[in-house]
């Protein structure tokens, strides 16, 4: 038993011996690999004073996790392998653990992107492999929401002050991952967009102080959309000026559906220790989806409330803020949005609430959100409360 113990620790020496011949040592490996990631923690505390005919519940509070680690290891001079690794929810977001009816569990670790970058041509990068969605309708990476991936290849090339982007994904997780898998589900051929090819092009120009953009996807015998926008950052000393104005429009490849659009414009300013912003969006009548995920580009989002997917929206956004000290704010946020579900209804969402928001360094922030929100809808007549909820938020990001 003795002679067989030896025997196997000589081939357990030799296959190491074999097997770490062309490895690098720790130290030089460790050098060519850069780390960086996300940790957020999010509790949310609803109370309903009416009960919620839609959610079907009165009040929930929850606990949510994601942890995000990213990966870079240098292969080459012209090639880096990009890794990204989540702990959360299936869909790359959020792990939410209901307080009221759940216990403490787990949550499990999945891989989000794992791809090769290419630099070796002048002003060009070229990704290839499992990576983010990088496009204004979807979400690539977030560290406190939802992400979209897909498998395939995504180049860039800048040209003086305009850089071309072109992308073909032969897979991507769209049939989980966003707020419209349902719907995106129920209009692909085989009932699950994630199988369904993406084509994408765009160009953006950078024209200091001005920013244009515009984009085209095509999802196969699904939609086909494009955008265009523009972004300005304007220093009127002592004010600070931002304009972002956004249209986008999307025709699904069904007979006889309508098409959507949407036209956004948000302005930001800030003096001094004041701040503000004025947003709005409008939606066509015959329909308002125009996104994938509500955190995307082409879609206007406050906390409760998106004009994504709304027909024939008006949705308002104000926000007055105040840095009562130079790294905590605190401001005053309202928003609202109506809209038509249908010919003969009407249905109108209100929110106000406060903010206050510590950035105690530069990789670690936390907020505190307090307020109402308030949905109706007209009928016939009448007019039905469907939620009347006082809401509340903390929310903990560390980056490193």
């Amino acid at each position: 038993m003795k002679k067989i113990a030896k025997l196997s620790l000589v081939a357990a020496v030799a296959v190491a011996g074999l097997s770490t011949a062309n490895a690098q040592p720790l130290e030089e490996a460790i050098k060519n690999v850069e780390v960086s990631g996300s940790v957020v923690y999010r509790y949310n505390d609803y109370n309903r004073d009416t009960v919620n005919t839609q959610a079907g519940q009165n009040s929930d509070t929850n606990n949510n996790y994601k942890v995000a680690l990213n990966l870079s290891s240098k292969v080459n001079e012209d090639l880096k392998f990009n890794s990204r690794f989540i702990i959360g929810g299936a869909d790359s977001g959020f792990a939410g653990l209901n307080t009221q009816t759940g216990s403490d569990s787990n949550v499990d670790v999945t891989l989000s992107h794992a791809y090769f970058g290419y630099t070796g041509l002048a002003n060009t990068t070229v990704n290839v492999g499992k990576q983010g969605l990088t496009t204004p309708w979807t979400v690539a990476i977030d560290s406190d929401g939802a992400e979209q991936t897909g498998t395939g290849i995504l180049a860039l090339t800048t040209v003086g002050p305009v850089t071309l982007a072109a992308a073909y994904f032969n897979q991507t997780n769209l049939d989980n991952s966003g707020d419209y898998t349902g719907t995106l589900n129920a209009l692909t051929k085989n009932g699950n967009a994630g199988s369904t090819d993406i084509v994408t092009v765009g160009a953006i120009a950078n024209l200091n102080p001005v920013t244009l953009d515009a984009w085209y996807l095509d999802m196969a015998e699904t939609f086909d959309t494009y955008t265009i926008g523009a972004k300005a950052d304007l220093d009127l000393s002592p004010v600070k000026l931002g304009i972002d104005a956004r249209y986008a429009s999307l025709d699904l490849d069904a007979a006889n559906t309508p098409a959507h659009s949407m036209a956004k414009l948000v302005v930001t300013a800030k003096a001094g220790i004041v701040n503000g912003k004025l947003a709005y969006a409008m939606t066509d009548k015959d329909g308002g989806l125009t996104a994938l995920d509500n955190d995307a580009n082409t879609t206007l989002l406050g906390w409760n409330l998106t004009s994504n997917n709304k027909t024939d929206a008006d949705y308002w956004q104000a926000v007055v803020g105040v840095d009562v000290l130079s790294n905590l704010n605190l401001s005053a946020n309202y928003g609202n949005l109506q809209w038509n579900p249908t010919t003969t209804t009407e249905r109108e969402q209100e929110e106000i609430y406060a903010q206050l928001t510590y950035k105690m360094s530069k990789n670690l922030s936390t907020y505190i959100r307090y307020g109402l929100f308030d949905d109706e809808l007209k009928a016939a007549g009448t007019t039905t409360e469907i939620a009347d909820d006082v809401r509340g938020r903390l929310q903990v990001e560390y980056t490193f």
